[in-house]
């Protein structure tokens, strides 16, 4: 899932820009779990960079891009998960796969979401916040049952982040949320996308479109991705770098037992997923010593991968007099991610890259190739979230 992060529709090969506030979190501990940072993040940042902004799936038809690098829609009926129920059919809920074995009662009835545009909050079930969620995240032509395990990823998230805020004591809650569990950007679709909004983003095909994600949301709705009882940091980006997922403690700052590397080799084949950029030795000596670095004369000098992680992943760069993350570099640079190989030319550096985005927890292409080879959204789930369980989420 944007994701970045927390994030997220049409699916081909169209590739469209960003917008930086996706990029906020990348490299950054995961609010809530391993440090204690503002709460007041869009939750779509544990997503970074999506599906939905990435436009690339496999083997689809054309999509019609969005301007402002959202999720787009194809001019073709979805290809291959079945047709959609009738008006009017299919409104009472599937029943739930058989891993779905537990019953969990969530002590959250509603999410409360800051509209970081508006100023206002909203208050959302979880299944209108699960179906707007997933029409931010994913890609609309996306299979069904990857539509479904983005659903469970990011309201996994969501009740995860509004049971830590509810936990804080008062004076430690941010005032900046108005008393809402998270933030978001529904205008920009960033965390989850209104109706309203969806209605003008879709155009012609919001019908065919909304049926699909509402069928996936009521769903999804139903579960949680647990660990020990309680609904995880679902982490999940939209394309890995063609080996694993990465490992929390690779990115943030201690490791989660659910965001461990699993095989995502299929990524390789997602459109998007190798990209290219070239950084002029001018400008990339402006953003090394504005970031702290001080640099020799030779240009030849200035950068060397000093480690990775076994996912393909820089974990670890030298810029001069001083180290950072592969992740740092990456914001620093504007690449889709940190697994790069480095080039010398005669006037930069060239970074050749792989994947989009932090590479943890659900792969959002990785989940539609799955999907389209017959998994279910309850398998894709336990493939990438290692050891988590799933259960029917009770309330009231």
């Amino acid at each position: 899932m944007k994701g970045d992060l927390l994030l997220l529709g049409s699916v081909g090969v169209a590739m469209v820009a960003v917008p930086a506030a996706v990029l906020l979190w990348s490299g950054q501990p995961l609010p809530g779990v391993v440090a204690g940072l503002p709460l007041s993040v869009p939750v779509a940042a544990v997503g970074e960079e999506s599906a939905a902004k990435n436009q690339g799936a496999f083997s689809q038809p054309a999509a019609v891009p969005s301007s402002s690098g959202g999720a787009s829609v194809s001019s073709q009926a979805e290809p291959s998960d079945g047709e959609l129920p009738a008006q009017g059919e299919g409104d009472e809920a599937e029943a739930l796969p058989s891993t779905v074995s537990e019953r969990w009662e969530s002590p959250v009835q509603t999410l409360r979401v800051y509209d970081q545009s508006t100023g206002e909050v909203a208050e959302l079930s979880l299944e209108e916040y699960t179906r707007c969620a997933i029409a931010a995240e994913m890609p609309a032509d996306y299979h069904l049952e990857a539509l479904k395990a983005q659903g469970v990823a990011a309201l996994t998230y969501a009740l995860h982040q509004a049971m830590e805020q509810r936990g804080l004591p008062e004076e430690e809650k941010d005032p900046a949320l108005k008393g809402a569990d998270f933030a978001a950007d529904p205008g920009n679709r960033l965390g989850y996308m209104t109706e309203e909004t969806a209605r003008e983003f879709y155009g012609e095909q919001f019908d065919y479109c909304w049926d699909k994600i509402s069928r996936a949301a009521r769903t999804a709705s139903r579960c949680a991705a647990l660990w020990e009882g309680e609904p995880i940091a679902a982490a999940y980006h939209a394309i890995s770098a063609g080996e694993t997922t990465e490992a929390a403690e690779n990115i943030w700052e201690g490791p989660l037992p659910y965001l461990v590397e699993v095989d995502s080799s299929w990524d390789i084949l997602a459109p998007g997923y190798k990209s290219t950029v070239t950084v002029a030795d001018g400008e990339l000596k402006e953003l090394l010593t504005a970031a702290g670095a001080n640099l020799l004369p030779d240009p030849a000098t200035w950068l060397e991968v000093e480690e990775r992680s076994p996912a393909g992943y820089v974990t670890a760069i030298r810029a001069g007099s001083i180290t950072i993350s592969g992740n740092r570099l990456r914001n620093l640079l504007g690449l889709r991610s940190a697994a790069f190989q480095l080039e010398r030319t005669h006037t930069g550096y060239t970074f050749y890259v792989r994947g989009y985005g932090h590479g943890a927890g659900l792969s959002q292409a990785g989940a539609d190739h799955l999907a389209r080879q017959g998994w279910g959204f309850d398998e894709i789930l336990l493939h990438y979230y290692k050891g988590a369980t799933l259960a029917q989420v009770v309330t009231g």
